[in-house]
C-alpha cells in the first residue's frame, strides 16, 4: 500500500460513516438517506481495482470494515428513543454483508477485467449489492435469527404489508430490503460515468507519471 492508495482508503471510510450517520434519517416510507451514499462504496472498490489491481482495492475494503466496526460500536453506545442507535443483529449484519460483499466484487471484478470496460464494474456491483442487501437485512430483521440477539425485539420488522405498499402481503423487513436493492441497482448504472471518468484520468496520470 503506497500514498496513491490513500484518497481510496479515505473516500471508503467517508463513505462508511456518512452512511452510518444518514442511516439514521428516513427518506420516504422505506428508505434512509443512507442508502444513497453506501452504493458509493463499490465505486471506490472498483476504481482502485482497475487502476491499481485487486491486492490494493481488498485493502481499501479491509480499511473500510475497520471503520464500519468502529462506526458501530460508537453506535452501540448511543441510546435513540427505542435503545442503541445500532443493535447487535445490525452491526453484524452490516460487517459480514459488506465484507463479503465488496470482496465478491472485488473477485468477480478481477475476473471480468478484461472484457469491455463497462463489464466488470457493473456486473460486480451488481452480484455485490443483491448480495449485501441480502445478508444485511436478513441477519438484521429475519424472525429467524432472533437466536443471534434473543432481547432484541424485532417483532415490528415481520408485520406483514403489501410489498412496497403495492405488491403481494411480506413482511415490512423484506420491503425495506427490496427498496434498498433497486436504489443499489440504478447506483450501479449511474456509477458508470465516474467510474469511466475517474480510471480514464488515474490511468493517463500513471501512464505519464
Amino acid at each position: 500500500m503506497t500514498r496513491r492508495h490513500l484518497p481510496g482508503i479515505l473516500a471508503m471510510a467517508a463513505i462508511v460513516v456518512a452512511s452510518n450517520i444518514l442511516v439514521q434519517f428516513l427518506f420516504g416510507q422505506w428508505l434512509t438517506w443512507g442508502a444513497f451514499t453506501y452504493p458509493l462504496a463499490f465505486l471506490v472498490t472498483d476504481v482502485m481495482n482497475r487502476v491499481y489491481g485487486a491486492g490494493p482495492a481488498r485493502k481499501v475494503v479491509i480499511a473500510g470494515f475497520v471503520v464500519g466496526v468502529i462506526c458501530s460500536l460508537i453506535g452501540t453506545q448511543i441510546m435513540g428513543e427505542y435503545g442503541p442507535l445500532v443493535t447487535v443483529r445490525i452491526a453484524i449484519g452490516s460487517g459480514a454483508a459488506f465484507l463479503t460483499a465488496q470482496l465478491l466484487d472485488v473477485a468477480l471484478f478481477d475476473r471480468l477485467r478484461q472484457g469491455r470496460w463497462w463489464r466488470a464494474p457493473l456486473a460486480s456491483t451488481l452480484v455485490g449489492s443483491s448480495i449485501d442487501t441480502a445478508l444485511f437485512f436478513t441477519i438484521a430483521f429475519s424472525g429467524a435469527l432472533t437466536v443471534l440477539e434473543p432481547s432484541n425485539d424485532v417483532s415490528w420488522a415481520a408485520e406483514a404489508l403489501p410489498l412496497l405498499g403495492m405488491g403481494p402481503m411480506v413482511p415490512l423487513w423484506i420491503s425495506l430490503a427490496c427498496a434498498d436493492w433497486l436504489v443499489k441497482l440504478c447506483l450501479a448504472l449511474i456509477a458508470l460515468v465516474p467510474f469511466r471518468a475517474i480510471t480514464v484520468y488515474l490511468e493517463g496520470k500513471r501512464a505519464t507519471a
